[in-house]
């Protein structure tokens, strides 16, 4: 298989899209699906889609098209899905209480284990079964637990200090919503999402369709 630094972010930003379709297709027991019934579904062309799944090996017969089962279990191996990942969350407000109760992480392997935030109130809580220990205790429950991912949902002056702590204690994944980009050595993976940043942009798409229809 190709290493995953060769392939564009594009490709791979479009992975999990692929996966989530070939999942719906699955519950409608559909067994195999061509390039171009697919690309219906994606709206990415039939010829984008072999390109993509070409990086990692085809998984395509000619005349067949792809086997639906197949080719989602193969995607979702590439994707890490096969594995359990151990995962905590720094920050118990409503975004990271949100985030702690959507099940579906689970069904993908992702496996919350522990929710940590400083305000005592919180301290017992039991969000899906897990209580809100205090950060104090992060150290320590890093030393005893083996964590891969860290969501890190507190304010932009605390994710900083949080994620050294993280770094510092093993943990080489940090999906971070906070209004910061984080600095990290090179073997420490980061997604940043900014959701304002997403909002905005749909407000820019929202103003350019109004200026293009006053046009008109």
């Amino acid at each position: 298989m190709v290493e995953a630094k060769e392939i564009s972010r594009a490709v791979i930003k479009r992975l999990p899209r692929y996966y989530r379709y070939l999942g719906e297709l699955l519950e409608e027991n559909v067994e195999r699906i061509s390039s171009n019934d697919l690309s219906k579904k994606m709206k990415v062309t039939a010829s984008q889609i072999r390109q993509d799944l070409n990086n990692f090996g085809g998984f395509g017969q000619q005349g067949y098209g792809y086997n639906v089962k197949y080719l989602y279990t193969e995607i979702g191996k590439i994707l890490g899905l096969d594995t359990r990942h151990p995962m905590i969350i720094l920050g118990a407000g409503n975004l990271g209480q949100a985030l702690a109760n959507y099940v579906d992480f689970e069904k993908r392997g992702f496996k919350l284990v522990g929710i940590f935030d400083v305000n005592p109130v919180l301290e017992g809580i039991a969000v899906r079964g897990i209580e809100i220990q205090m950060l104090s205790e992060l150290p320590l429950f890093l030393k005893e637990h083996l964590v891969e991912i860290a969501v890190l949902t507190l304010p932009k002056n605390r994710a900083r200090e949080m994620a050294d702590m993280l770094i510092e204690n093993g943990v080489k994944a940090i999906w971070n919503f906070a209004h910061v980009d984080l600095d990290t050595p090179d073997d420490v993976i980061v997604e940043n999402v900014h959701l304002s940043e997403s909002l905005m942009t749909l407000s820019y798409n929202l103003s350019q369709y109004r200026q293009e229809h006053v046009e008109k």
